[in-house]
């Protein structure tokens, strides 16, 4: 299975729960409320955890960036699926590309630039972002 083909299937369903069966292909993708050119699509979200956890795909245009934030309450991890771009976590300047794995802890300042071919990571909050 080639990445694109995995991130079609993850935005696709299904998320498997206890109880239910979730099909995420009905889970609209939207747009970041503070971000131009940043979408996101919720795949876990906290009302399914307690709070404990939420996992959202996020899709970063060529170029567009998810400028400096923090989250005081949440861990963050992002796992890089496909595309490049430059990470910065509490004043590093990191590479993002295929794989990469980012942890980052509450109360740390990061940001997100994506490279000329865009960026797509999963990324998951502990406890829960939404």
């Amino acid at each position: 299975m080639n990445v694109s083909e995995l991130i079609a299937r993850l935005s696709a369903g299904p998320a498997i729960h206890p109880d239910r069966e979730e099909n995420l292909e009905d889970s609209p993708w939207i747009a970041h409320p503070a971000f131009a050119g940043v979408q996101l699509k919720h795949l876990v979200r906290g009302l399914d955890t307690g709070g404990r956890l939420s996992c959202h795909l996020v899709r970063v245009e060529p170029g567009k960036s998810l400028l400096s934030h923090v989250h005081d309450g949440q861990w963050e991890l992002h796992e890089v699926l496909s595309g490049e771009g430059l990470g910065a976590l509490g004043g590093n300047q990191v590479p993002y590309r295929p794989g990469c794995q980012a942890v980052i802890p509450q109360g740390t300042p990061h940001a997100v630039t994506a490279g000329d071919q865009g960026l797509v990571l999963l990324a998951k909050f502990f406890p829960a972002l939404v």
